[in-house]
């Protein structure tokens, strides 16, 4: 819960999300396994936005974002504890699909429902307009705030992020620095790639620390 009070716009949008029904009564293609329960953390006081994929299976039951190893280690990677990435004036966590999609036929879980970004993202983004820092996680997250400048793999874009952080540190608008995905299921690629940690994971840490 925050503690300050938020603009009534983005009051208006939070519960208009946590509200919504339309993947489950007007949905674009299949409906929605389950029950809708949409996760999000935002306010309008903080600076730093985590934007990621959607909900697990562990998130969906916990209804708090990142509750399980890769929040875990998400955590880890920005140099906080929970006490500061729970806290919504301080930290804003925005998903691409703000609820659980469901699994694939291989136990997976399916993309980011599509009718979020459709309905609630720019919305969203334009009544937090104090947001400096955007991390996005994965490519769907990455295909929406890059845009046309995101490479044609995610880990081109990850190996650019600098790059991206100063092409996007402009006056008014949010500086974005791309993610791997922090799933273990990412551990080979972390090996792969150790620039991220001796590289990346400083600035980022850095940027965190002044942000909140």
């Amino acid at each position: 819960m925050s503690s300050k009070q938020n603009s009534p716009g983005l009051d208006q949008l939070a519960a208009g999300i946590r509200a919504c029904r339309k993947c489950i009564e007007n949905p674009d293609g299949k409906p929605l396994p389950h029950a809708p329960r949409p996760v999000l953390q935002i306010s309008s006081s903080a600076r730093l936005c985590i934007c990621g994929q959607a909900p697990g299976t562990r998130v969906h039951q916990s209804g708090r974002p990142f509750t399980d190893p890769s929040g875990d280690r998400l955590r880890s990677w920005m140099g906080i504890g929970e006490e500061t990435f729970y806290n919504p004036d301080r930290l804003a966590i925005v998903p691409m699909g703000f609820c659980f999609p469901g699994l694939d036929s291989k136990g997976g879980d399916l993309p980011p429902r599509r009718e979020c970004r459709k309905l609630w993202h720019d919305e969203l983004f334009a009544e937090m307009p104090q947001i400096e820092l955007v991390l996005v996680i994965g490519q769907y997250a990455q295909a929406y705030h890059l845009g046309s400048e995101r490479k044609k793999s995610l880990t081109e874009t990850v190996v650019n992020w600098q790059a991206y952080f100063e092409a996007t540190r402009q006056p008014g608008k949010p500086a974005v620095i791309p993610l791997p995905h922090p799933s273990w299921r990412n551990n080979g690629w972390l090996r792969k790639n150790p620039w991220f940690e001796s590289d990346l994971l400083p600035v980022l840490q850095e940027e965190v620390s002044r942000l909140t």
